[in-house]
């Protein structure tokens, strides 16, 4: 049986919304995942679930690192921007400076990582596992640091924080997004 994003059933889960963080070959990358889990305290493991023709994967395959930045319920959009877009064709890291936000050096591997997430985990690429068109990337966590601030959930297509749905931008605040990501379109395609 095969499920299509956005079904009836797929549409029952309520995901956090991590900000994959990469370097390498298509440079510095952010992606929206809902797919992002805490799979074993000790040692500290997390496991993405990304598509295997994303920049995101060759980033990952290419440099064995990666980071996530669980979405602050202030970042609908950056998380947005991030899932819409492809770093195959976009700068997504200099829109999304543009646009406001901003990002730090991780400590302790060579990605960018999300300032004001809701949390920020730096990880080691341990294992790879391929399901279908997707591939589960396993790290290890080597850095954590929580921000205090209120994490961001996507259930049934929109977001929401623990005790509300957050409205949708204004069409004009949306056309503007547009714009600027458009206006950071690589020129190699």
């Amino acid at each position: 049986m095969d499920l299509s994003w956005g079904d009836s059933t797929t549409r029952q889960f309520i995901t956090n919304v991590g900000l994959i963080t990469s370097d390498g070959v298509y440079g510095p990358n952010v992606m929206s995942a809902e797919w992002t889990y805490l799979i074993a305290y000790k040692p500290a493991t997390l496991a993405i679930s990304i598509g295997k023709d994303t920049a995101t994967f060759s980033n990952i395959k290419e440099n064995k690192e990666f980071g996530v930045s669980l979405c602050s319920s202030e970042q609908s959009v950056m998380a947005s921007v991030s899932g819409a877009y492809t770093g195959k064709d976009v700068d997504k890291i200099a829109a999304l400076g543009e646009l406001g936000f901003t990002f730090y050096k991780a400590k302790n591997i060579g990605v960018p990582m999300v300032r004001l997430a809701a949390a920020n985990i730096e990880c080691e690429l341990s294992q790879q596992i391929i399901f279908g068109e997707n591939a589960v990337m396993i790290g290890g966590i080597v850095e954590s640091s929580v921000s205090g601030k209120d994490p961001l959930a996507y259930h049934r297509g929109a977001y929401w924080t623990m005790n509300q749905r957050l409205e949708r931008s204004s069409e004009e605040d949306r056309k503007k997004v547009r714009e600027i990501v458009e206006s950071h379109r690589k020129e190699n395609n």
